[in-house]
């Protein structure tokens, strides 16, 4: 079975989306556990090929036995093994804590709901493994409109929210698949294989290089990188929280994995880095990017919408890092994929429980947090450091690569954006501890204020939320082993 993993990971979650649109018709308490087994079996197959890599490097898989380019490939080298293996715990965490909330929030949408959330793991799955261009926009448009849906069946402002998202994003998919029917154009094969073999003949070419521009306009708003990313704020927010918990750590990350994917692995990095030079733009924008979503996030009041403006700036530190062009830059771009997306997901699912117990997520809301959730806040404070960059947590070091390599480049406004950026965070995160912990402030003697009473989230909100929390500091422990087993593989050999 060992050989099929790069296609079992997407036909069998795809099989059991299917399966629990039909169970909601029969008997709706199936429908988690059918789904929590899927995603269980992705991990597991995910992880599995992630070791098959590091023992025999890259796993080229053809479907239904047809070479390409006639039929599909999936590779899965060290870079997607590692970026796979993250998309998949992230949904099986997320699953599993977010369980009571769905049964509260969509008590008559639950097959639905379910069907969705197993469909879009799978086009990210998808869009992870594909070795075909082509094939990357329909797992894309999997991806987008389980997404869009997913956002939509929240209440009040989410279905706007996912409309506006469904317009930005169809615009980012356009443009990437124009792209790629440029390429089509020039070359006869959607294969990135054979794209990355037939191209360098055709460098010169204007066509090309518009190709390119193409593609990567569209993958920025995808990404949601500052300026194209006015969906994201209110779709993050607007979502239920159990959705936003899955997005908002998956979403831009698996989009800057495919950027990274287009820029080394269909064109060459001298032809990216060298040829085009359009690097130093693009470096320029992520700064922008950087001190503009951390700006927003200080002057918000909603604890939701700050975190998702922090996404926001967290997307300028892994263009920049990689549009950087020399290993540290790209090291701590790709380790920031793996790390941003755990810190994301641990204070995403703590904004879940602290909305599930208080109602809201105002900063008024938030008020006696530490004394009636303190493992709830305890995780969200692990999270918060982990953003800030305070070691041993896994932050401190993706930023540490990634300001080295800022010094390498020479490129000082990018370093001055990300300590800028840590900055913000520590007033951010800090002025919500300030809240969490001493307010309401008593009007009166100390002794005769009233002590909020414990009201922690339910157990199963909790564990997963305290796991990934500790995985915060696991990643940072293991750091250097993720780097020279993993990483260091997926660089190219030269770059600028």
């Amino acid at each position: 079975m060992s050989q099929h993993l790069p296609a079992l990971i997407i036909i069998v979650p795809l099989l059991a989306s299917l399966v629990i649109a039909a169970l909601g018709w029969v008997n709706k308490k199936f429908c988690f556990p059918l789904a929590i087994i899927s995603l269980g079996m992705s991990l597991y197959f995910s992880v599995g090929l992630l070791c098959m890599v590091l023992e025999k490097g890259m796993i080229k898989y053809r479907l239904g036995g047809w070479p390409p380019p006639w039929g599909i490939a999936y590779n899965v080298d060290h870079l997607n093994g590692l970026v796979l293996v993250v998309v998949n715990l992230v949904a099986f965490l997320n699953l599993i804590a977010n369980k009571r909330l769905v049964e509260d929030e969509f008590p008559e949408k639950i097959a639905p709901f379910y069907t969705l959330y197993v469909l879009f793991v799978v086009g990210l799955s998808g869009m992870v493994v594909t070795g075909d261009a082509f094939n990357l926009y329909v797992l894309l448009e999997i991806a987008s409109l389980t997404g869009y849906a997913l956002i939509g069946i929240g209440r009040d402002h989410a279905p706007l929210s996912a409309l506006k998202y469904l317009l930005m994003g169809t615009i980012g998919a356009t443009l990437y698949l124009l792209g790629v029917g440029y390429l089509y154009m020039m070359t006869g094969t959607l294969n990135m294989a054979d794209l990355a073999s037939l191209l360098p003949e055709m460098y010169e070419s204007k066509v090309v290089m518009f190709a390119f521009v193409l593609c990567l306009t569209g993958l920025f708003v995808k990404m949601a990188f500052f300026p194209l990313h006015a969906w994201l704020p209110n779709a993050y927010s607007s979502a239920p929280s159990s959705v936003a918990s899955l997005i908002a750590p998956l979403t831009t990350k698996v989009m800057i994995y495919v950027m990274i994917r287009v820029a080394l692995t269909i064109f060459t990095p001298q032809y990216s880095f060298v040829e085009l030079n359009i690097s130093g733009v693009i470096v320029w924008l992520a700064v922008i990017a950087i001190v503009a979503g951390s700006l927003f996030a200080l002057s918000q009041r909603s604890l939701k919408k700050t975190l998702s403006y922090i996404v926001i700036a967290e997307v300028g530190y892994m263009v920049g890092g990689f549009w950087l062009g020399n290993h540290s830059g790209m090291t701590g771009a790709i380790l920031h994929i793996v790390n941003d997306a755990m810190m994301t997901l641990c204070v995403f699912l703590a904004a879940g429980s602290i909305l599930y117990k208080t109602g809201g997520d105002s900063f008024d809301d938030l008020k006696g947090l530490f004394r009636k959730m303190p493992f709830s806040m305890a995780a969200f404070v692990t999270g918060a450091l982990a953003i800030i960059g305070v070691p041993p947590t896994c932050g401190f070091f993706s930023k540490w690569y990634l300001i080295s390599g800022g010094i390498e480049a020479g490129h000082y406004g990018f370093v001055v954006a990300l300590l800028f950026s840590s900055l913000a965070n520590v007033i951010i995160f800090f002025r919500l501890f300030e809240i969490c912990y001493y307010e309401p402030f008593a009007d009166h003697h100390p002794h005769e204020a009233e002590s909020p009473s414990f009201n922690e989230a339910p157990a199963g909100m909790l564990v997963p939320l305290l796991v990934v929390a500790v995985l915060l500091i696991v990643l940072g422990v293991y750091t250097g082993d993720i780097v020279t087993n993993i990483i260091q593989f997926a660089l190219p050999a030269q770059v600028i």
